[in-house]
């Protein structure tokens, strides 16, 4: 065994000092001039009028810092041959990751600000709508960072990138065993981007399917979210919603109309009834005034069928007004004119 010289163990010891020194002086530096960036984009922040600057901030803090320290290092290694060479071994993984991590941060943050700004629009049918194209988005735009970052870092690996190669000289038959294993999550991604353009359902929206009904509570590239009237969470593929038929109550705006229907025996006034109807929808607070009218929809040889028709702003409010009528309907039969009501 040969032990390295005296000359030769200064030599490396002297290497080993500069490349340490020159790092610690390049991150050093980067710390400060993160500190400074940081505290004049603090500033101004702190002067500016919308509070989503503070969030874009926020969210950057992190890897702008270590993508500083990067950066810091790549120029001192332009003055130190053994930096630069050792920080080349590394960089092929780290630089791809913290742009990466920058590209994601910075799209979370934007998203996050967008989502603020759409929850004080005026407009609930615009916000809701902004709100799911931002959701969907953002998420198709996370799943490509993540995809392409992941991609450029495997790259860095010499015997990765040889199986690259060797997968694109047989691209048709790689193509092809891709596609099929990957078509699901190409589906569910396509669904995805397509739901947020053509907008058949959004977040906050009341529908029905599969015999279930409630209020959009999330949507994501895969599944949307239901809400269902007993705390429930209905989980339904994406896709389905465009491939199959359901119903959407809040597709538009312009509130809802729904009906009660009151049974009583035949021979008696309907006006006194319909009086009492509209003197009742008066005092509800439910109403919004666009449908309140009685009609005769059905006359049997057993009894008269009265449908009572009334609108709401939402499905919520339409609930709660049918239901306030009808008990309300039934206690005036029962103390005005109960030989009206049909006896079993």
């Amino acid at each position: 065994m040969i032990l390295p010289s005296r000359e030769a163990l200064l030599h490396w010891t002297g290497q080993a000092t500069a490349v340490a020194l020159a790092a610690v002086v390049a991150i050093v530096a980067a710390l400060i001039v993160h500190f400074a960036l940081f505290a004049v984009l603090g500033r101004i922040t702190r002067i500016s009028q919308l509070k989503t600057d503070g969030l874009v901030v926020a969210r950057l803090r992190q890897p702008l810092r270590w993508s500083l320290i990067a950066v810091a290092i790549s120029l001192a290694g332009e003055a130190q041959p053994a930096l630069a060479q050792l920080w080349s071994s590394i960089a092929r993984f780290v630089v791809p990751a913290l742009l990466g991590w920058v590209a994601f941060a910075l799209m979370k943050a934007f998203a996050v600000a967008m989502d603020n700004r759409a929850e004080l629009s005026a407009d609930e049918l615009a916000a809701r709508s902004r709100r799911t194209r931002i959701a969907i988005l953002s998420r198709t735009a996370s799943f490509v960072i993540v995809f392409v970052t992941v991609a450029l870092m495997l790259l860095g690996i010499p015997g990765v990138r040889n199986v690259g190669v060797t997968l694109m000289a047989s691209a048709g038959l790689a193509g092809l065993a891709v596609g099929a294993a990957a078509q699901p999550a190409l589906k569910s991604l396509i669904a995805g981007i397509q739901m947020a353009v053509t907008e058949p359902i959004r977040i906050g929206d009341f529908v029905v399917i599969d015999g279930e009904s409630g209020r959009v509570e999330d949507i994501r590239m895969t599944y949307v979210v239901i809400r269902i009237g007993d705390e429930r969470r209905l989980i339904v593929p994406t896709a389905k919603f465009l491939d199959t038929t359901f119903q959407n109550w809040t597709r538009v705006a312009g509130g809802l109309t729904g009906t009660v229907t009151l049974s009583i025996l035949p021979g008696h006034p309907v006006a006194p009834i319909r009086a009492a109807f509209e003197a009742l929808l008066q005092d509800q607070p439910d109403w919004d005034r666009r449908a309140g009218s009685l009609q005769v929809a059905e006359l049997k040889v057993d009894h008269v069928e009265l449908r009572l028709a009334v609108s709401a702003k939402d499905p919520a409010a339409l609930a709660r007004l049918r239901l306030a009528v009808r008990e309300a309907m039934v206690e005036w039969l029962r103390a005005e004119m109960p030989e009206a009501l049909k006896k079993v």
